[in-house]
């Protein structure tokens, strides 16, 4: 699946760089916080949803399921989605950008896996280099937002303090190898404001408070019937 980004850095001009993806990764229950953790796991159980076999886990996605679509389909209105930082390697140099591990929550409760893996994964269209963010990694914020009855909702926000560095979790899903290029790999995401639920609507933000920039996309699912 080939995707384009406008490459940003403090020390060049924006550049366009296209990747093939070959492989994508999605990192699950990637907290610090083991409490934080356990609090996302008993939020997901209330609905259903199994216990994890290990902390963190790694999914495993057709990268064909990647997309920069501004309407992506899905079946049925029990999805929903998560905001994740998006890490990638291009010509030796880590980029980082902003992805939706929007999931079905009614097949989540049969197979965590496969209700990732029935749904796009919406992707920004912006990236930065890691090298520029790596020290003050941290400090990032992660934010969503949803659409409940007409109005805007925050619906997640967080730093990156609260998530597993993205350094540890490639070493930990590639070892020694590293990241090979076509992979990608989203890096956990952030506990839902007021619990886990679907909408059509879904806006998500990276924020840098040091270099005051962000990155921004925005998606609304296109509702096919679910039918027997």
């Amino acid at each position: 699946m080939k995707l384009s980004f406008d490459l940003l850095s403090t020390q060049a001009p924006a550049n366009r760089v296209a990747v093939e993806f070959r492989q994508c990764i999605v990192a699950g229950w990637a907290g610090r916080d083991q409490a934080a953790i356990e609090h996302h796991i008993e939020e997901l159980a209330a609905l259903g949803v199994p216990r994890p076999s290990a902390v963190p886990l790694y999914y495993r996605i057709a990268a064909n399921q990647l997309s920069q679509d501004d309407a992506p389909q899905v079946v049925g209105p029990h999805s929903s989605g998560e905001a994740e930082v998006f890490v990638f390697p291009v010509d030796g140099r880590l980029l980082v950008s902003l992805a939706s591990d929007h999931t079905d929550r009614k097949l989540e409760s049969v197979s965590v896996a496969l209700s990732k893996q029935i749904c796009v994964k919406p992707v920004a269209r912006e990236a930065w280099l890691f090298d520029e963010i790596a020290t003050h990694w941290d400090s990032l914020i992660l934010r969503s937002w949803i659409e409940e009855g007409g109005r805007r909702v925050l619906y997640q926000e967080g730093a990156l303090s609260s998530l597993r560095h993205p350094l540890e979790l490639i070493d930990g899903c590639f070892g020694p190898a590293d990241m090979p290029a076509g992979a990608g790999m989203t890096c956990g995401t952030m506990a839902a404001i007021g619990g886990i639920r679907p909408s059509a609507s879904f806006e998500m933000e990276l924020f840098d408070p040091i270099l005051d920039r962000s990155i921004r996309h925005a998606y609304r699912t296109d509702t096919l019937p679910e039918v027997a």
